[in-house]
């Protein structure tokens, strides 16, 4: 392999994070608009400073003692040494990434409704950019820290004795870079929880209150939660959807590598994915440039837009990608290429199911709106016939994606297609990143007071925004299902080494569905998901209840708030959130990290592999439909505010408000954080193998 293709994973790293800062610089330059907009802009921006600050100290106590626990099991050798120090970093540049998406989406949204009075295009564009920014740090920071892994790594195995029981460096290095992945996942996982219960929570009690009970606009300064419900769109949708996207960026690229080692492949196998992630940053940057509308842009034009730098960007990743193996990476058959456009095709397509689904351009959302005529028990009863119907043909996507990618490279081909569906992360990340921002510039056009044209603009790219954001979750739903499948065989070729290097001889590693203890923690599995729900709707609800208290109170004590003489206090409503988010996120976070630990040593590796194969099928079932379900209620809801059945304040807009209030803990806490939880209970088993297989009270 050449020196040149050494350095492209390291190199595209930095040209993606060059891209990041100079967009920043390009996006402070834009003038912020009036006073009032500015003292908007800055309270949103403090709110979110505030949570994300919060969450960190007490995700960093949780980070020191777990890494306390993988420093002693490394000292008594079930784990190599690097590996607690390589869980830092992910958690690390996963937090890191959030944190700069949230700052510049925060920096955003004023410029963004500034923007859009003097045009839509000079709107999008800056949303765009910021979106672009939370694109570029995501694969930026998590290529830079593994490739960095990768180069320490192989520079002291090719001086050092390799560890006990570890058969090749490149084995070593794989183990070690998976815990990248694991620390990315845990802090994903407080991201997207604490982040979702904050944003639903606020948006809920701000909904039920100002727009059902009182009947004023969304994102009325009058409503004492409008502040936190600005805040929450960035701590949730930007940070804790970069955290997500990282640890799924991430983990694709860390089974890959081990799939690609167990499989023969050596040095070349553990290098191509991250050169296809390379590949797929030169991409991003190349398509970025295309995204681009005029001012009497209508929604469609402006999702072409949009969709036209995607696609742009997929199809020279699979040009790139067949150049690359076929000339620098001959030790691998070239049809693995095409595992890659599999993973391609079937990230696209998804989304193009999942736009179907939740578009308001489409007759699904349309039936859900048409159904408040009948009050808001049918439109909930709608939106769930959707979510469940919309299940099927995302399955079958996966089913046949697994089938060719498996039928081309083997195990390491369902890897590499995984790599591939998220390759073009920075510009697919762009496009949803960029809906919270359109989302807080309407907000702020309606708090300051501006001219009905530019709510106007802000409100079609908020309204695009649902839709991209919606096709994002779908996104991510399919590519946590192929990196999951990926994990799930990366710890079976774990659990082999370990059976290997222990000379464990009568150990039957089984995962055969008519094994009873696979079976037992299959079912398990399947109810992994749907507890983790419960516990996430839970939360959601419980601290949207104590904002519509407070809301409530604030209208009844405060002089003068309805008449707009009176000051809401806004700072209490983000309190409340602020503490229930920190509070409720504890409980979900440690079932799914305890529960394949717990299973493993109570009924053996057999079980736990029942486990990860169960709720991987289920979650991602559970995932998309709940995403479908709640963006086809947003998006029933904007169909009725544009005008139809009624408009605004009408029963039917009431009606698909209750609906969007449902549906708000289904596809921005529950719904997105399933995608983790599937990932992270296959790294948790990966990294604790062998402490599972050498304690496990059954076998």
């Amino acid at each position: 392999m050449s020196q040149f293709i050494s350095f492209l994973a390291p190199g595209a790293a930095v040209l993606a994070l060059g891209t990041a800062v100079f967009l920043i610089f390009s996006i402070l330059k834009k003038d912020e608009g009036t006073d009032r907009m500015k003292e908007i802009a800055a309270a949103v921006r403090e709110g979110a400073s505030a949570y994300l600050t919060s969450q960190y100290k007490w995700v960093a106590i949780f980070f020191a003692a777990v890494f306390a626990i993988l420093l002693f099991l490394s000292l008594r050798g079930y784990l190599v040494i690097f590996v607690p120090f390589a869980f830092l970093t992910g958690g690390f540049f996963s937090g890191l990434s959030g944190f700069c998406g949230m700052k510049i989406a925060t920096a955003s949204s004023a410029r963004t409704a500034n923007a859009c009075r003097t045009s839509l295009n000079g709107g999008l564009r800056l949303a765009f950019s910021s979106g672009a920014v939370m694109g570029f740090s995501v694969v930026g920071f998590a290529l830079l820290n593994l490739t960095a892994w990768y180069f320490f790594l192989r520079g002291f195995y090719s001086s050092h004795p390799l560890p006990e029981g570890i058969a090749s460096g490149d084995v070593a290095i794989t183990s070690v870079m998976l815990t990248v992945g694991l620390g990315a996942s845990f802090l994903a996982l407080f991201a997207r929880v604490g982040g979702g219960i904050f944003t639903k929570a606020a948006d809920v009690g701000a909904d039920l209150v100002g727009k059902v009970e009182a009947g004023i606009p969304e994102d009325d300064p009058r409503n004492p939660a409008v502040i936190a419900d600005n805040v929450g769109d960035n701590v949730g949708d930007v940070a804790g959807m970069g955290a997500d996207l990282f640890e799924s960026y991430v983990g694709s690229i860390v089974a890959s590598a081990a799939l690609g080692v167990a499989a023969g492949y050596g040095v070349q196998g553990l290098m191509l994915p991250m050169v296809i992630a390379a590949m797929g940053i030169l991409s991003s940057f190349a398509g970025m440039f295309f995204v681009r509308t005029t001012e009497d842009a209508t929604q469609k034009t402006l999702l072409k837009a949009l969709h036209k730098g995607v696609n742009i960007a997929s199809v020279l990743v699979g040009i790139l990608v067949f150049v690359v193996i076929k000339y620098w990476f001959p030790g691998i058959p070239l049809k693995v290429a095409f595992s890659v456009m599999t993973g391609l095709v079937a990230g696209l397509l998804i989304g193009l199911v999942t736009e179907y689904f939740t578009s308001s351009h489409f007759s699904p959302t349309k039936k859900v709106a048409k159904a408040s005529e009948t009050g808001p028990a049918t439109v909930i009863i709608e939106g769930l016939s959707l979510g469940m119907l919309s299940t099927v043909i995302p399955v079958l996507i996966v089913a046949v994606a697994i089938f060719l990618s498996y039928w081309l490279g083997g195990l390491f081909g369902i890897g590499i297609a995984a790599v591939g569906m998220l390759s073009t992360l920075g510009i697919t990340l762009a496009t949803d990143a960029y809906g919270p921002v359109a989302d807080n510039a309407g907000g702020n056009a309606e708090m300051a007071g501006l001219e009905p044209e530019v709510r106007k603009r802000t409100d079609a790219l908020d309204s695009l925004g649902n839709t991209t954001a919606a096709t994002g979750k779908g996104f991510a739903i399919g590519s946590a299902a192929l990196t999951a499948l990926a994990l799930i065989a990366s710890f079976k070729e774990k659990i082999l080494l370990e059976v290997a290097a222990s000379g464990m001889i009568d150990f039957d590693f089984n995962l055969n569905l008519m094994n009873p203890p696979v079976l037992i923690g299959l079912f398990i599995g399947v109810a992994m998901p749907y507890l983790f729900s419960a516990l996430t709707m839970s939360a959601v609800g419980r601290a949207a209840g104590q904002i519509v208290f407070e809301v409530r109170r604030q209208f009844k004590e405060i002089a003068g708030i309805m008449e707009g003489t009176g000051k809401p206090d806004y700072a209490s409503c983000v309190n409340i959130v602020t503490k229930s988010a920190l509070k409720e996120m504890i409980l979900p976070a440690m079932l799914a990290i305890l529960t394949p630990i717990v299973v493993g040593i109570l009924l053996g590796v057999n079980s736990l592999g029942g486990l990860l194969m169960g709720a991987t099928a289920s979650g991602f079932v559970l995932a998309v439909m709940m995403a479908n379900s709640g963006g086809a209620w947003d998006n029933a809801k904007k169909y009725i505010e544009e005008g139809n059945l009624g408009g605004k304040g009408s029963a039917c807009h009431k009606a698909t408000v209750v609906g969007d209030t449902v549906g708000d803990p289904f596809k921005d806490t529950s719904g997105p954080s399933i995608n983790i939880l599937i990932k992270l209970m296959s790294m948790v088993s990966i990294v604790f193998a062998a402490f599972i297989l050498k304690n496990a009270l059954m076998q």
